[in-house]
């Protein structure tokens, strides 16, 4: 079946970095878009990040010039790269893999990983 397994979240302080990785597995990898959405206490969940099959990664404004999103197709990997963290970026962050197979579409998510910054 499909797995998506986030890493990385944690506890960091104001202008600090985090890595958070996307392992996917049970999925065809190479052909899906990749996500990072982003859920606070109290809001709703929030597209942070595309990197689709084949083209240009895109972002959400709040997030432009500070997070990169990166895949590894071979590894079946996504990242998200965060630089510059202000404490408005705290939320669980979850990866989500997108299909289109001829008329059908699928989504998939992971569980989340708590990104908390704060001082």
């Amino acid at each position: 079946q499909v797995q998506l397994v986030e890493s990385g979240g944690g506890l960091v302080q104001p202008g600090g970095s985090l890595r958070l990785s996307c392992a996917a597995s049970g999925i065809l990898f190479s052909r899906s878009a990749m996500a990072w959405y982003r859920q606070a206490p109290g809001k709703q969940r929030e597209l942070v990040a595309t990197i689709p099959a084949g083209g240009s990664a895109d972002y959400v404004d709040s997030v432009k010039g500070r997070f990169t999103i990166s895949r590894d197709n071979t590894l079946k990997m996504v990242y998200l790269q965060m630089n510059n963290l202000k404490p408005e970026d705290t939320a669980v962050y979850y990866c989500n893999a997108a299909l289109w197979l001829g008329s059908r579409s699928y989504s998939y998510w992971g569980q989340g990983t708590q990104v908390t910054v704060s001082s």
